[in-house]
């Protein structure tokens, strides 16, 4: 087990340094016929109105997205979409300045403290969205195969989104039934769980009692159909307007596609963003963006062009919204480190 932990921390320690080699020599390998000249020349001549949807894009998504959690939030507490839109954008925000996937608990954080919920019952909500986030975009997938023909000779990248897509598909499920089931078994007071706390040490067996049970009282699910079938398309509603963000940044620029091409992008870029986390890559949507458009037939100086505007969007988005949601509610900068970072609020 030393051995093991040695490992991890090296890896930890290592980890980032390789993703960022990786990360930068794929991206090379992308830009290596890009003419500069031409890539500035693209951006220099973008239609600013077209451009000015991207972020509208970005924030007109979360919103919806602020919506679907509303209803997933309604059978524990009631609340307004507006201030769930900016908890969300203030998460992301966090996930920024916060390492380690802060995002989840501040949001869950900012909401519990305004409506005197407890934060763990309030993630739980938030494991609920991602988790059904996962299933509809795992649906996504086969209608992008069918519909879209891109150059394939070897056959792996169909392959490779088949396979991720039933995998994830599979696991969502899986992961569903495992949280409904450690509801019905947390809320009884299940032996088992008891017995694994209780073997804590008793200044934190208490606590973590708490924790267990709190966050089992936030796996729910509305009892009303409206709301049922609402929080499902909002889900496809939130991953269509996701596929628009480089629809707008194309014809900003002028590039445009088929209608199913943007939801080949969306899939393509959906799992590759994912591997590159997982694998700390940097630049990991630049490099796949470059490279699906590419077998869009996107010339590389516009593909390029359109990534970028892409992310600086988001990040001025998210940067603009979600300082301004955290003015909003009197939260300090330091307070939010301590509620996400190593000194976390109380999830109880």
């Amino acid at each position: 087990m030393k051995a093991a932990a040695t490992g991890r921390v090296r890896w930890r320690r290592w980890a980032p340094w390789i993703g960022g080699t990786v990360g930068v020599a794929a991206l090379v390998w992308v830009l290596r016929g890009i003419e500069f000249s031409s890539f500035l020349a693209a951006l220099a001549n973008a239609d600013l109105w077209m451009l000015a949807l991207v972020p509208v894009a970005i924030a007109g998504e979360q919103l919806v997205r602020a919506w679907k959690w509303r209803q997933l939030l309604y059978p524990i507490r009631s609340t307004g979409t507006l201030g769930l839109f900016g908890a969300i954008m203030a998460g992301y925000f966090a996930s920024l300045v916060i390492p380690l996937g802060a995002g989840p608990i501040v949001r869950s954080w900012l909401v519990a403290r305004r409506e005197g919920l407890k934060t763990s019952s309030v993630l739980a909500t938030v494991a609920i969205d991602r988790l059904i986030d996962g299933i509809v975009f795992a649906g996504f997938v086969p209608i992008a195969l069918i519909l879209v023909a891109v150059p394939d000779p070897t056959g792996g990248i169909r392959a490779g989104l088949s396979f991720g897509a039933g995998g994830s598909l599979v696991l969502f499920i899986l992961l569903f039934f495992v949280l409904v089931g450690y509801r019905l078994q947390a809320l009884r007071g299940a032996p088992w769980l008891v017995w694994c706390i209780d073997r804590l040490p008793r200044r934190l067996a208490e606590p973590m009692h708490r924790l267990a049970r709190s966050f089992a009282e936030g796996i729910v699910w509305p009892a009303e159909t409206g709301r049922r079938i609402g929080i499902v398309l909002a889900t496809v509603l939130i991953k269509l307007i996701a596929a628009t963000h480089l629809l707008w940044a194309g014809l900003a620029l002028g590039v445009l596609l088929r209608p199913a091409d943007y939801l080949f992008l969306l899939v393509f870029l959906g799992f590759l963003v994912i591997l590159a986390h997982f694998a700390r890559i940097v630049a990991g949507f630049t490099i796949g963006a470059v490279f699906a458009l590419g077998l869009l037939g996107v010339p590389e100086e516009q593909a390029l062009a359109m990534a970028l505007i892409v992310q600086g969007a988001s990040l001025l988005t998210v940067a603009g919204i979600g300082v301004l949601a955290l003015w909003w509610q009197g939260v300090a900068l330091t307070e939010l480190r301590a509620a996400g970072g190593g000194n976390r609020a109380p999830c109880d």
